[in-house]
């Protein structure tokens, strides 16, 4: 992703908005017996694993933040900064795998629908607010924890990591399984 050219920002919002349709499409379908399902390749439930996919949205807002920090800092700091998350890979990836199963038990579907369009919301007026320097800013990451992590990803490549990471997640749902 890092380096692929200027970012083209309605081509993101459309993106934005694929994503937050599909996702409510899926709810709005889904039965109490679909959503218990379990996944493709996963230990979630589609009720879980639809959760960890509007997180993956959620956790680009504290990512942009990080890029506005670290992208004003030499780059070996978010190298070193990158290491020691990499290093603690094994309780991040604990801590990704239990969060989705304690949240559906407080945050019902109602809720994560509701949940997912601030969050789009949110990604929507930031991404137009954000200057084209802003946008060329980048970090690295931690490319452990993520396989949509790159070794160093720019602001513009954050707005385009969530959709990435719905999409993948999208095809281990189980709800259109009938049979």
């Amino acid at each position: 992703m890092a380096g692929s050219g200027p970012l083209n920002r309605q081509e993101v919002h459309g993106e934005l908005e694929r994503a937050r349709s599909e996702f409510h499409r899926l709810l709005e379908a889904a039965s109490a017996d679909d959503l218990a399902r379990p996944t493709r390749g996963t230990r979630w439930t589609n009720e879980q694993l639809l959760w960890h996919m509007l997180f993956g949205f959620i956790v680009v807002r504290a990512l942009l933040v990080l890029v506005r920090l670290f992208g004003r800092l030499p780059r070996g700091v978010s190298r070193a900064f990158a290491r020691v998350l990499d290093a603690a890979t094994v309780p991040f990836d604990l801590v990704n795998y239990l969060g989705p199963c304690g949240a559906v038990k407080v945050i019902g579907p109602r809720r994560t629908g509701a949940q997912f369009d601030r969050v789009i919301a949110a990604l929507h007026r930031g991404l137009d607010r954000e200057s084209d320097a802003d946008l060329a800013r980048g970090m690295h990451y931690p490319v452990r924890w993520d396989p949509f992590f790159e070794e160093y990803m720019t602001l513009a490549d954050i707005y385009r990591y969530p959709t990435r990471h719905f999409d993948f997640h999208h095809r281990q749902l189980t709800l259109d399984d009938r049979g």
